[in-house]
């Protein structure tokens, strides 16, 4: 295992209650100490689950004797039809008929690691609540359980778990050593872990308190109830991306909960935006939140607040992403929302799964009477290095008149060509009829991030206004300072360096803009780029 060395495994108790057969055939795999989980069920040979495949340890059918054999040498099942093996690790899943007799068993194998938090020990270190998020076998657990120890042993904190299911610090009234000198509190049933919550504030004084898998909507009242009175709070629950949590109803809450403003005229037309839309309703509970992506990978959203108004915004958020090597030395790929590029020679040797599919888009109106279709830019492209303001927008127009393109491009005298390329375009005019047939350059614009401008009607007036707001740009380039711009960048780094969690800069042209993004991960900082047309600005702000 790539994140450090189990040191707490005792795979040798699970194996004790098993059926002899299955025991020998498990006992003669080549792979057994990376044993995941055994699964037994009526009628059926067992079956044995690795990282890299199944494998039937015996032929012979399980039967009631076997499965009456195996639970009669565990604890009790709680309402969560789950139990445990006394001082393990181990959970013990039961399948029922509709009689309630057991008819399957899923014996899942639990182990204590050093190390697994190696990879975000800076955020559990900084007092901070965190909220592991991931889907079932990734680890979440494994290391809550190491957040425990690590709290509680080498900081000296009060720490206490939470522990529904016992499967965090194990079966019995004893706690396991993997949670260290951290007290448990045991949960009579799942719908009563909200109530706990509480009472383990009330009764104990907490510093830390670890819960795992939080699910409803009273756990989620709780732990803002946790939060506010000044308590670390480290949880999971399941989901695999931010994103996820802010479409969910109940756990959305966790992150500040989601509802629907009604903005006036003037905020509405000032945003360019419709007048009902959705923002957070207050403070998150979590003040980081991590996408676990695998044993050695994850994803870190530190400031859930800045990014969760970002993605209620329509911006695509990239979180910082970390894994280890095979040397266990952790890397870290720095991300930031919307425009920021890395250059080569930032890119790691590994780079892990993008946070959003490159080929999602988003749609808005632009208040010219069309529609501006946006494509995200991948990641990780190499900056365009520029000496000067940006050349003058190359247009390829499909459906639209050249000749009227010329005439006006003329007219308004604004720095804009038509090609007859769509390779070597900027940016794509079409109309309304043609953007729905999806033709073959439309295609290809859209496979390689082209913006695509799509007017409503193919009339003089909206073909002059699309070309305006070309020239507005351009004329703003030619009047824009760079150094004044990377001035006032400068300026608001200093001001989050003396304490403010975000700095909102004025309005720039792309170029600036772009130098203004380079600037701001330099200096290990976040930035968004939010408005429209002359009114497009930087936002920095602290991871």
């Amino acid at each position: 295992m790539t994140l450090g060395k189990v040191i707490v495994n005792d795979l040798t108790s699970l194996l004790d209650i098993l059926p002899a057969d299955i025991r020998k055939g498990l006992d003669e795999h080549p792979q057994l100490p990376e044993l995941l989980e055994i699964v037994l069920d009526l009628g059926r040979p067992a079956i044995a689950r690795f990282r890299n495949g199944e494998f039937r340890p015996s032929q012979t059918e399980v039967t009631s004797e076997d499965i009456a054999s195996v639970t009669g040498q565990i604890g009790t099942f709680g309402d969560d039809n789950r139990a445990g093996i006394e001082r393990t690790l181990h959970r013990i899943s039961c399948l029922r008929n509709r009689s309630g007799k057991i008819v399957g068993l899923t014996c899942r194998v639990g182990r204590a690691v050093f190390g697994t938090i190696k990879i975000i020990e800076d955020l559990v270190f900084s007092d901070q609540s965190i909220l592991l998020l991931g889907g079932p076998g990734v680890g979440k657990t494994t290391m809550l359980r190491e957040i425990a120890r690590v709290l509680a042993d080498d900081s000296h904190r009060r720490v206490v778990v939470v522990d529904t299911s016992n499967e965090i610090a194990g079966d019995g009234d004893i706690p396991h050593p993997g949670i260290g000198d951290a007290r448990r509190m045991q949960v009579p049933t799942p719908t009563l872990q909200h109530g706990i919550m509480i009472e383990a504030v009330e009764n104990h004084m907490p510093e830390v308190i670890i819960i795992d898998e939080m699910g409803t909507e009273l756990e989620t009242t709780a732990a803002r109830t946790i939060a506010e009175r000044g308590v670390q709070l480290i949880a999971t629950a399941h989901g695999n991306t931010l994103d996820n949590l802010v479409l969910n109803p109940t756990l959305c809450d966790l992150i500040g909960g989601i509802h629907t403003v009604t903005l006036g005229d003037d905020e509405a037309r000032r945003r360019g935006t419709q007048k009902s839309v959705l923002e957070r309703k207050a403070p998150p509970t979590f003040s980081s939140v991590v996408e676990i992506q695998g044993w050695d990978q994850v994803a870190i959203h530190a400031n859930t607040a800045v990014e969760v108004d970002a993605l209620l915004r329509g911006f695509s958020v990239t979180p910082e992403r970390r894994w280890i090597d095979k040397d266990a030395e952790v890397h870290k790929a720095t991300g930031s929302p919307i425009t920021l590029r890395h250059t080569p020679e930032q890119l790691p040797s590994y780079t892990p799964q993008p946070f959003q599919s490159n080929t999602q888009r988003t749609k808005h109106t632009n208040g010219t009477g069309g529609i501006a279709v946006n494509f995200p830019t991948p990641n990780h492209l190499p900056l365009t290095q520029s000496n000067g303001p940006p050349k003058p927008t190359r247009i390829f127009s499909y459906g639209v008149s050249k000749d009227r393109l010329h005439d006006f491009i003329a007219k308004l005298g604004i720095g804009a060509v038509v090609t007859t390329s769509v390779e070597a375009s900027d940016v794509v005019l079409t109309t309304k009829l043609q953007y729905r047939n999806k033709s073959a350059p439309l295609r290809f614009a859209e496979e390689h991030n082209r913006p695509i401008h799509v007017l409503r009607r193919n009339t003089p007036v909206q073909i002059e206004q699309f070309l305006k707001n070309i020239s507005i740009s351009w004329r703003d380039s030619e009047d824009s300072s760079p150094e004044d711009g990377l001035q006032e960048a400068e300026d608001a780094v200093q001001q989050l360096m003396d304490g403010e969690g975000s700095v909102e800069l004025s309005p720039q042209t792309a170029y600036i803009r772009r130098l203004q993004h380079i600037l701001a991960e330099r200096y290990n900082l976040a930035s968004a780029s939010t408005g429209k047309d002359r009114k497009r600005r930087v936002i920095i702000f602290r991871r």
